[in-house]
């Protein structure tokens, strides 16, 4: 294939300004390679900034591949053995970046995610990356030597090596809208059906609506077709819609995959709304209350907000604590369905990682062909794991290939 007439050449494109993108631009530079950095929108790292409230949780002491879906595991494993955790924090240090830790997350000092893009944008600068905004790439056409990467204006850039970090689908209006993946499954690969991960749940029970609003410390797990899913520990929000809160938001990845991929129906998030009891204290409180002539909308008073022990009084109606503590420790709620894009955090799906160099992140389907960031179906914990994994797959992505 001939060069594009009077088009520039770049031994490498990166297609997505999100967080794997600019640090893989960055790698790349440093690497001795001519880079463009390809943004679909007017303003790179906008994810960056929306990022742990505004925080930017970078990443987590605790940074092991056992925190990612089962079937990323071995590739986490294998770009973390080369840039993991200490060279995360070595990285950031280099760009003037202090940290800190809390509670295991590790943050800016600032406390602001403005800091952490400021610092990469001075990066980018300092290094004479190009930045090409406005680019939404609809296509990149392969040939023996180089790709042309064409954006929905028609404009081509032509560069030997291509890494599409795009990002998945949470939050399309910063720019992560998944159409990363078209151009990836025109490429030959295979696209493990993306489906909203770290999001509120739909549940239909007037509980749920009676309740709205009212926050309390509970333990969440799944529970698809009767098999049960690790219980967590949380806030759970009750909501007009149905169940939010970190616990609900840190079980429902198989919950919405069962739903949004599976189409299975026998779907429930099963509640504890009393962690801080066990089943025999909370047995031996109850009946010390039914033999005080406790009213039965005040046999929950003091152990959970009046509101809600107001709600759950017909759980008395019959005499049988027993009954009362099942419900209690093992409330089930049958799922609907999941929010959408807009309030997901993270997205489980992706480019299928069997088809991905597990040291390069090269595609074994084209030479020169890259991947980093959450446009693989690569999908973390809440706690830093994803932004994690986009600044070390970035820079590995960046990295990786030969300079000249």
């Amino acid at each position: 294939m001939q060069l594009a007439k009077n088009q520039p050449e770049y031994k490498t494109a990166v297609i997505g300004g999100g967080a794997a993108g600019i640090v893989a631009a960055i790698s790349c530079k440093r690497s001795g390679n001519p880079v463009v950095l390809c943004e679909k929108t007017s303003q790179i790292g906008k994810k960056i900034l929306a990022s742990g409230n505004g925080r930017c949780n970078l990443l987590n002491e605790d940074f092991d591949s056992k925190y990612y879906n089962q079937a990323a595991r071995k590739l986490v494993t294998g770009i973390y053995s080369q840039f993991g955790k200490a060279q995360i924090l070595s990285f950031f240090k280099g760009l003037g970046l202090g940290t800190f830790s809390k509670e295991g997350r590790i943050f800016p000092v600032t406390n602001q995610a403005s800091s952490v893009l400021k610092v990469l944008e001075m990066e980018l600068k300092k290094l004479s990356v190009a930045v090409e905004y406005g680019f939404k790439c609809m296509a990149v056409n392969t040939s023996k030597t180089v790709f042309n990467v064409v954006s929905e204006s028609r404009k081509t850039i032509v560069s030997r090596n291509v890494i599409l970090t795009g990002g998945g689908k949470s939050y399309p209006s910063y720019g992560s809208d998944g159409s990363i993946y078209e151009i990836a499954r025109q490429l030959g690969h295979t696209i493990v059906e993306p489906v909203p991960s770290v999001v509120p749940l739909i549940v239909k029970d007037k509980l749920c609506y009676t309740l709205q609003g009212q926050r309390i410390s509970a333990r969440a797990k799944s529970q698809v077709n009767g098999k049960v899913g690790q219980e967590v520990e949380g806030e759970l929000l009750f909501t007009k819609y149905g169940l939010s809160g970190t616990c609900i938001l840190d079980v429902s990845e198989d919950i919405s995959i069962a739903i949004n991929r599976e189409h299975k129906t026998n779907v429930h998030v099963v509640v504890d709304l009393v962690p801080f009891m066990s089943r025999e204290q909370l047995k031996s409180e109850l009946d010390n209350r039914k033999k005080l002539k406790f009213p039965v909308e005040d046999r929950l008073v003091g152990i959970l907000p009046n509101k809600i022990a107001v709600a759950l009084k017909d759980l008395f109606l019959d005499g049988n604590n027993d009954v009362a503590v099942e419900n209690l420790k093992n409330q089930r709620f049958p799922v609907a369905g999941t929010r959408g894009w807009n309030e997901a955090e993270f997205t489980s799906g992706g480019v299928k990682v069997d088809e991905i160099n597990p040291k390069t992140l090269e595609s074994k389907l084209h030479n020169g062909l890259y991947f980093a960031g959450e446009v693989l179906d690569v999908n973390g914990k809440r706690g830093g794991y994803n932004l994690g994994w986009a600044w070390a797959s970035g820079y590995i992505a960046g990295q990786t290939m030969p300079a000249g």
